[in-house]
C-alpha cells in the first residue's frame, strides 16, 4: 500500500511539472510575439532635439521631438534619408522650384501653365483634403511630369509641439489621400508646414519612401508684397541655395502667378537650369547652409 502511495505521489508531481514547463513555453511566445510587435518607442535613435529644424525648413534651430512611434514599414525603394534635402539632384548651379498648399481649382491650373511655357518641373507640396476634393488636379500635375509633396492633413504650424501620434496622422493621412488622388503616382517628399520639422516626423516620413524636404528662398509670396518684391527675394536670395517656395493656395496668388512667370524668365536669361530636390542622395552643405 505505502509503495502504491508512493507511486500516486510521484505520477501528481510529474504532471505538475508538465503543466509548469507547457505554461512557461506558452508565456515565452507571447513575449516575444508582444516584443516584435510594439518595435522601437524612443523616438529616432535617442535624439530630443532636431538639428535640422528652422521655420524656414534650413539648418541650425533645434526643435523637440515627442519620442514613439514607427512610421509606418520602409518602402521597397531606395533608402530615403531622415536630413532635410536643400540640394537639387541635377546639381550644378540647377534650382528647385517648389508650390504649396495646393492643389487649387483657381490658381493651380494658372501655376501649371506657367511652368510649361517654361518647359520647368516643379515640386508640388499639397495638403490632403485639398487634393482630396481636386483629385483632376492631382493628376493633372502628376501628368505634367511634376513630382507630389505631404504637406500634412491641416498645416499646422504648430506641429512640433504635438504628441508624435498626432504627427504621423497628419503625414501618413495626407500622403494616403494624395496618393489616392493621383491614381498611382507615389508621394516622394514631406515638408512639415512652417518648417515644423521634428526628429520623429522626419523618421516617419522618410520610413515611408518621403524625403523631407526644406527651403533656401522664402519668397513671402503669401504676403502678397507684390510680384516686384517676390521677384527681387528670389534675386536676392538665390545664393543662400537652390530650392524656392512659392503658394498656389491660401489666398488670392495672382501676384505668385506673375512673379513665378518672371523668375523662370530671369533663371532662363541667366542659364540656371532647373531640377527636382534631391531624394535618395546626401544634402550638400552649400545648400542647406542657413543665409550669412
Amino acid at each position: 500500500m505505502a509503495r502504491i502511495r508512493s507511486q500516486g505521489v510521484r505520477a501528481r508531481i510529474a504532471v505538475a511539472a508538465s503543466a509548469a514547463a507547457v505554461a512557461a513555453t506558452a508565456w515565452g511566445v507571447v513575449a516575444f510575439v508582444d516584443s516584435g510587435h510594439h518595435g522601437s518607442r524612443d523616438g529616432a535613435s535617442g535624439q530630443t532635439q532636431d538639428q535640422n529644424r528652422t521655420p524656414d525648413g534650413k539648418n541650425g534651430k533645434n526643435g523637440k521631438g515627442e519620442g514613439g512611434g514607427n512610421g509606418g514599414p520602409a518602402g521597397s525603394g531606395p533608402l530615403v534619408p531622415e536630413t532635410i534635402a536643400h540640394a537639387s539632384e541635377s546639381g550644378g548651379d540647377a534650382v528647385n522650384i517648389t508650390i504649396d498648399d495646393g492643389p487649387d481649382p483657381r490658381w493651380t491650373p494658372r501655376i501649371l501653365d506657367v511652368l510649361k511655357r517654361y518647359d520647368v518641373k516643379a515640386t508640388f507640396c499639397m495638403v490632403g483634403p485639398q487634393a482630396k476634393a481636386h483629385p483632376d488636379l492631382v493628376k493633372k500635375v502628376v501628368q505634367g511630369g511634376h513630382r507630389l509633396c505631404d504637406h500634412t492633413m491641416d498645416h499646422d504650424t504648430r506641429m512640433d509641439k504635438k504628441p508624435v501620434a498626432y504627427q504621423e496622422q497628419q503625414i501618413l493621412e495626407a500622403k494616403k489621400l494624395i496618393e489616392e488622388a493621383a491614381g498611382g503616382a507615389k508621394v516622394e517628399y514631406y515638408r512639415a508646414p512652417g518648417g515644423a520639422f521634428t526628429p520623429d516626423s522626419r523618421r516617419i516620413a522618410a520610413a515611408n519612401g518621403m524625403r523631407p524636404l526644406g527651403w533656401n528662398v522664402d519668397t513671402k509670396d503669401f504676403e502678397k508684397p507684390g510680384v516686384a518684391a517676390i521677384v527681387n527675394a528670389v534675386k536676392r536670395e538665390i545664393d543662400n541655395g537652390p530650392t524656392v517656395l512659392f503658394h498656389d493656395a491660401g489666398g488670392n496668388r495672382t501676384q505668385s502667378v506673375e512673379a513665378l512667370d518672371q523668375v523662370l524668365a530671369w533663371l532662363e536669361e541667366q542659364g540656371r537650369p532647373t531640377g527636382f530636390p534631391v531624394r535618395t542622395e546626401a544634402d550638400t552643405p552649400s545648400a542647406s547652409a542657413p543665409p550669412s
